[in-house]
């Protein structure tokens, strides 16, 4: 078997911000996996965040490849790695390596539900409240919107936001810049402004500050939830997480972590990095046991994969084996 990584640089349609910082392109890092014919192919996107680079992810695949064309087992392999992007691209090439082998749809080789067409909230990127508005306007249609927060202007931003889509639902991503002495104020005044609910208001390191407190709305763990592993630490701190492939290493980990989420009784929200359809299509299984899907990523690119995810509005349309699985 061989395997194969290469970079790829997707521009953005416009400015994507957050509490982070800006980006104009999503880097992204793709894998095939090639053996008589069959070809199955998986994308991740490296975070900074989580002291990850497109560099090092490629470094780390390439010495992958040496052994898998040595004849070690990509289960193996697999087996031996913990969560993240790197992982999330071999498992993802793995499943639908073996989709294209074995002649059979993703679905029915992960034994899950059939793929039906699936809603995803729309990002409203960070900017002042009335940039925020404006974009806020030309997205009033989408059933679901989630607002990036910053530090400041909080209050003013959601305002905003929801003077410019009434009718829209609404959800809050801090993206870990709120502060403890504020939080409990600034959760009680957006289950005023009808916010669903704020997702990561804390650092990862604060966590333990939501346990002091009721909370005025649903709290999801963002930076915080990586594993299946760590539902069960975080069930008495958040009422939901926020599953993301690129922190679980892969569908296979994402579907677990789903289900366990599920078995505690907390909020699954199924969530993306900036990347193409072929990140989003695995993340779209899994969202059929969510609550709450945030799959928006190629609707912010100027461009997608030729093959890609249609979106009718905010409505996934379920995905051919041309894409992924």
């Amino acid at each position: 078997m061989k395997l194969i990584a290469q970079s790829e640089s997707w521009k953005l349609a416009r400015v994507f911000t957050i509490s982070r910082g800006s980006r104009t392109v999503a880097e992204v890092v793709s894998v095939q996996l090639e053996e008589g014919g069959v070809v199955g192919r998986g994308e991740c996107t490296p975070y900074p965040r989580y002291g990850e680079s497109v560099e090092q992810t490629l470094r780390e695949l390439n010495a992958i490849g040496e052994r898998v064309a040595s004849g070690t087992p990509v289960e193996t392999i697999l087996a031996e790695m913990h969560g993240g992007a790197v992982k999330n691209a071999l498992d993802c090439a793995w499943w639908d390596y073996r989709c294209k082998k074995e002649g059979k749809r993703i679905t029915e080789l992960a034994g899950v539900p059939g793929l039906a067409d699936t809603v995803t909230a729309y990002t409203i990127s960070l900017a002042d409240p009335a940039a925020m508005e404006a974009q806020a306007r030309e997205n009033a249609y989408r059933p679901v919107l989630k607002i990036k927060s910053g530090p400041a202007q909080v209050v003013e931003s959601v305002e905003a936001v929801r003077r410019g889509a009434p009718d829209s639902r609404l959800v809050v991503d801090a993206n870990e810049a709120w502060s403890r002495g504020e939080l409990p104020g600034l959760l009680e005044k957006m289950a005023a402004l009808g916010v669903a609910f704020v997702e990561q208001p804390l650092p990862a390191s604060d966590d333990a500050f939501l346990a002091e407190f009721r909370h005025a709305l649903p709290v999801v763990a963002d930076e915080s939830f990586h594993t299946g592993d760590d539902v069960e630490r975080l069930v008495r701190l958040y009422d939901g997480v926020n599953i993301k492939l690129d922190k679980t290493g892969g569908f296979t980990e994402a579907l677990r972590a789903a289900r366990l989420a599920r078995e505690r009784g907390m909020l699954v929200m199924v969530g993306c990095m900036l990347g193409t359809s072929l990140a989003m299509a695995p993340g779209m299984v899994v969202a059929q046991l969510a609550d709450f899907v945030d799959l928006d990523a190629p609707l912010l690119l100027a461009e997608d994969r030729p093959e890609g995810i249609v979106y009718d509005g905010s409505v996934m349309r379920p995905f051919g084996p041309a894409l992924w699985g």
